[in-house]
């Protein structure tokens, strides 16, 4: 869908709504600068919220080359955030796991980010509270996020929305 004249408000509430979010997304990752870069955090997020990975769906994840990957989870597992151990099904392939500093690290961001739209959140009305909630919800299933079974969300790729 292009923006057109008809739906063109909505499209700048999202954008509106989307720099907002940002702006948290920028400051929470300012309160770990000094322990990963942004690509190492989107490693540690990736496996926060995925479970356990393989360095090919890292890669892919990243949008890097597998040895660009490699090195960025070497740095990871160097710094105590990230373990590696045998995939049980196939040895040749490792799986990254965080560590507990690595999952401590993760909690550190998303508190910060909780913390910074629960203050958004109260400012609002209770009703546009609601609202703005079951909207985030339609958006985040219309971009592809999917709940599985164990309770973590996943970006589907590509989002069925826009394969059909």
């Amino acid at each position: 869908m292009d923006a057109t004249p008809e739906n063109l408000h909505e499209v700048d509430a999202a954008l509106l709504a989307a720099d907002v979010m940002m702006g948290v997304a920028a400051r929470s990752v300012m309160d770990v600068d000094d322990i990963v870069t942004s690509p190492q955090l989107r490693v540690l997020v990736t496996v926060a919220t995925r479970g356990p990975q393989n360095l090919g769906e890292i890669a892919t994840e990243l949008g890097v080359h597998a040895s660009n990957a490699t090195r960025t989870c070497d740095k990871l597992v160097r710094a105590g955030l990230l373990a590696r151990t045998e995939n049980p099904t196939d040895r040749r392939f490792v799986r990254l796991t965080l560590t507990r500093k690595g999952t401590a690290l993760v909690d550190r961001v998303i508190d910060h980010r909780r913390a910074a739209l629960a203050t958004v959140l109260e400012a609002m009305d209770p009703a546009e509270r609601a609202a703005a909630a079951d909207g985030f919800r339609a958006f985040a299933l219309a971009a592809g996020v999917r709940q599985g079974a164990d309770g973590r969300f996943t970006l589907v790729h590509p989002p069925a929305a826009a394969s059909a």
